[in-house]
């Protein structure tokens, strides 16, 4: 009677496990990443009131089975359902990440390595990524300066330390000059020429704009040169001091049509003129013996010289740009124009060369068989640029011209940069944590590891979402691995959510809860008979 009694006692308390169990389920129903747990019964023990015994042949006896009675249930197992997905929340927040697999973040409190698969982290106020809960740091591989991550012990991932907050700056090193030349341009034939920009960064991060221009030597022969006329800085003031140089004098003949002659009454008067505009008239000389105007004008260059009044073109700082040469000319008075020749002198400056048929690059340099040219300093802020100019043609554009330049090469390398701040932060599925700076560039700051185990679910329960390792699960091995390794993944601005199933837990509940009662039954049962026994004196 008595063991009945001890049974149902036995029964009670097994189905109040599984009831805990099953509460503790339903309150984690919203805890982040959360794995439900799962009981088992196992019956407690047993009270032998007689043995088995085998068959007797001499006697013809037969065997008869053991009898048993039972003590009642136990709790057999509690499993964790370690390995089973929870589903996805998203948050739009970066540093909430999901894994994705049977892997685990690995945290420390600092002296203790833990693991979780609460990926709600933040960055703390020394820049470290730590659990959002405990504060914990998340443990990772660090990066070195080239943006290599080195898979080596794990440590705090310090990911907006003082050094990732900037990106450092870089001076300009490559440049390429790009679109038509086109030799009707009226621009490209001007005494200014056609002016483009080069905007570049010295290696202390401040931006410069270096202005060339481009002049027509003889465009039908496809022949230019390109000039460095000054280096201007972001305020827009031409610097002195950087020493830079482009190319070198460049020497050549070139005629201009700014000669025009007429008709006085007893004289033939020239009058020679800086340019082809008829402006600005350097001199004016009578010819005594007056031709007639079907007559061909002999002009000497000394008499070209003394009309020029012996004086050279030059440019704003004095420097002879334009002389004219010794070789005489001749005038016709029907035209009123003749071309002098003369030599021209471009300081700084570097033949650009097409082919006159194709209209294709042919090659800058002096001679012109290079495809770049370098823009060189003598101040140590500057680096060399070397500038391509392979891009560039001659083809007809209705007379206008679109070449540019633009710092870099073709492939955006060697483009130089300022000095950039931090401005956003991603988490890729292998965990690598990039951080991308206002001034174009992106870099490595690190990445998670995670740990797996050959048995997870033998992984203990150490509470804030977190687990410890056991001899069962397996030891962590201080270095972890990459999540990727096993096919396992991260989601960025996503969590995991708990994988309580409400309906099995209701389910479960009311089983649980009709065990329970049937047990309380064999108690009440059980006592009334034990009454009825205390009566039978009466």
């Amino acid at each position: 009677m008595m063991r009945s009694l001890f049974s149902g006692v036995a029964g009670l308390k097994t189905h109040q496990t599984r009831m805990d169990v099953i509460g503790n389920n339903i309150a984690n129903v919203n805890t982040t990443a959360y794995k439900s747990q799962s009981m088992t019964f196992q019956d407690l023990l047993y009270q032998t009131t007689q043995n088995a015994s085998a068959a007797n042949a001499n006697t013809g006896a037969g065997g008869i089975n053991a009898r048993q009675i039972g003590l009642g249930a136990k709790t057999g197992a509690i499993s964790t359902a370690i390995t089973q997905q929870g589903s996805a929340q998203s948050t739009n927040n970066p540093f909430d990440i999901m894994i994705t697999g049977e892997s685990f973040f690995v945290v420390s409190n600092g002296s203790n390595n833990f693991f979780t698969r609460d990926g709600s982290f933040c960055v703390d106020g020394v820049g470290n990524l730590v659990m959002s809960s405990t504060g914990y740091t998340v443990m990772g591989w660090q990066s070195d300066k080239d943006g290599n991550v080195i898979q080596d012990k794990v440590s705090p991932l310090r990911i907006m330390s003082a050094e990732n907050m900037t990106y450092p700056p870089e001076a300009t090193s490559l440049a390429y000059v790009s679109g038509i030349v086109d030799r009707n341009d009226v621009q490209v034939s001007s005494s200014t020429g056609r002016v483009i920009g080069l905007s570049f960064y010295d290696n202390l991060g401040y931006q410069y704009n270096a202005r060339f221009s481009i002049h027509e030597i003889d465009g039908a022969s496809g022949k230019f040169y390109i000039q460095l006329d000054k280096i201007l800085d972001s305020t827009g003031n031409e610097v002195t001091t950087a020493g830079e140089s482009f190319g070198a004098d460049l020497t050549f003949t070139q005629g201009k049509e700014f000669v025009k002659g007429q008709l006085d009454s007893t004289k033939y008067k020239i009058e020679v003129y800086k340019n082809d505009s008829n402006e600005d008239v350097f001199g004016i000389f009578n010819i005594a013996d007056e031709p007639t105007k079907d007559n061909v004008l002999s002009l000497s260059g000394n008499d070209l010289a003394a009309a020029y009044n012996a004086t050279d073109e030059k440019d704003a700082d004095g420097n002879v740009v334009w002389q004219i040469d010794t070789t005489s000319a001749t005038f016709d008075p029907k035209t009123g124009l003749t071309t002098i020749s003369g030599t021209r002198t471009a300081k700084g400056a570097t033949n650009l060369v097409f082919n006159a048929d194709t209209g294709y690059f042919v090659g800058v340099g002096n001679p012109a068989s290079d495809s770049s040219m370098k823009l060189n300093f003598t101040s140590q802020n500057f680096s060399p640029i070397t500038i391509d100019f392979s891009n560039t043609t001659m083809f007809n554009n209705n007379g206008t011209s679109t070449v540019g330049a633009t710092n870099g090469n073709t492939a955006g390398l060697g483009t130089g940069r300022r000095l950039g701040e931090l401005s956003g932060v991603s988490v890729s599925k292998d965990g690598i944590i990039t951080g991308t700076y206002d001034n174009g560039q992106s870099k490595i700051l690190g990445q998670i590891a995670v740990a797996a185990f050959a048995n997870a679910a033998g992984l203990e329960k150490y509470g804030d979402n977190l687990y410890t390792s056991t001899p069962n699960s397996g030891e962590f091995d201080g270095i972890g691995i990459d999540i990727t390794a096993n096919g396992d993944y991260m989601t960025s601005g996503v969590l995991e959510m708990s994988n309580v199933d409400l309906a099995g837990e209701f389910t479960t509940m009311i089983t649980t809860q009709r065990g329970f009662q049937a047990n309380s039954r064999i108690i009440t049962v059980s006592d009334s008979m034990l009454e009825e026994l205390t009566n039978l004196k009466r």
